[in-house]
């Protein structure tokens, strides 16, 4: 194994400009070593503005190199499984953007192919690597004692496209570019469960631990999906999930969490501006709270660092994996079950598409 992972980036759109190329030229222990996509004219810019030894118009001949190890699936939700998929097969690591899928067959059928093949396969919920999180994480874990109940909410703003439109680069997109059959924003309901309670849903579970049951109410007035999920949380807390898009005030996502030796409380940031959750952790013991400064904010590099110490070191993963991504599949799943039968539904009863 080479002391960096050589990692192909699999589509040149939004995502991959705005947090994966840099990601990868940033990280201590990978490069970018190849860009794919179908759009010349995205594919060579990409390559010559980050740096890419090597630029594909065609996957398969990306995964016939044996000089990439792992690819990072950047592709719309629909392709992400089959991108996956043939990725795995070709014995590569893969780093696979959220949500890992849009139903529970196809996810558990690539969930069959990462058992396998026994490569690395890793979701792409890069709060995971929010330092403010993780030092949360590490307090529940290990100070908090039994957690009692946990509150979390995700609500997007009505000026997120302003706000991130300041400190974003700017975006190329192509004629070129593959797009799926079906307009991902035609179902809005799906859409934003799919591209937003995905993370919802796994800050949940990231805390936690496993959910049982949720009972969920969705309003959708003044153009505001808004859903108020309560939780039964397999460790016996109480939970309560508000995805709500969108609020008119500032990007509005966090969580406090209650537990028998302390509490937390936390603020996100919009994930554009690369800045650590404003963490407060109290402690009852000696009743002081106590805020880490979280100053290395770029979580997605942080991600693909993550990924590259478990590729190269064979280190624990400390990402989200398949079996993260089956039960947060199956969670969005009982949630929109739920909705639509007005009664709590148990994940495990959950099944279908979105």
């Amino acid at each position: 194994m080479t002391d960096k992972l050589n990692i192909g980036v699999l589509g040149c759109g939004p995502i991959a400009q705005a947090g994966h190329f840099e990601s990868c030229t940033k990280a201590r222990n990978a490069r970018l070593y190849a860009v794919c996509d179908v759009a010349a004219d995205l594919r060579d810019r990409m390559a010559v503005a980050h740096g890419a030894e090597r630029a594909f118009g065609d996957y398969d001949e990306m995964l016939a190199d044996p000089a990439v190890q792992a690819v990072i699936v950047a592709t719309s939700d629909a392709f992400h499984v089959e991108a996956s998929i043939r990725a795995l097969r070709a014995g590569k690591h893969v780093l696979c953007e959220k949500p890992v899928a849009m139903g529970l067959p196809e996810t558990e059928r690539l969930a069959e192919v990462v058992r396998e093949t026994g490569l690395t396969f890793q979701i792409g919920h890069m709060k995971r690597y929010d330092i403010g999180l993780q030092e949360a994480k590490r307090f529940v874990d290990d100070g908090m004692g039994e957690m009692v109940a946990l509150k979390a909410w995700y609500c997007d703003s009505t000026h997120r496209y302003a706000m991130t439109d300041a400190v974003q680069p700017l975006i190329v997109r192509s004629a070129q570019a593959r797009r799926p059959a079906e307009d991902p924003k035609a179902d809005l309901r799906r859409y934003y469960m799919l591209a937003h309670g995905s993370h919802l849903v796994d800050t949940a579970r990231y805390f936690a631990g496993p959910l049982v049951s949720v009972n969920a109410r969705l309003s959708d007035r003044r153009g505001m999906h808004c859903w108020f999920v309560d939780v039964e949380f397999e460790n016996g807390a109480l939970g309560h999930l508000d995805l709500t898009v969108a609020v008119r005030m500032d990007w509005h996502e966090g969580f406090t969490i209650y537990g028998a030796r302390g509490s937390v409380t936390a603020r996100t940031y919009n994930p554009w501006y690369f800045r650590s959750s404003d963490v407060e952790i109290f402690h009852e013991a000696d009743a002081t709270t106590r805020r880490p400064l979280g100053a290395d904010g770029h979580f997605y590099r942080r991600q693909v660092e993550g990924f590259a110490d478990t590729v190269l070191t064979g280190a624990p993963m400390t990402g989200a994996g398949i079996e993260d991504g089956l039960a947060s599949v199956r969670a969005m799943l009982a949630i929109a079950r739920s909705v639509d039968e007005g009664r709590p539904v148990r994940l495990a009863d959950a099944g279908g598409v979105l």
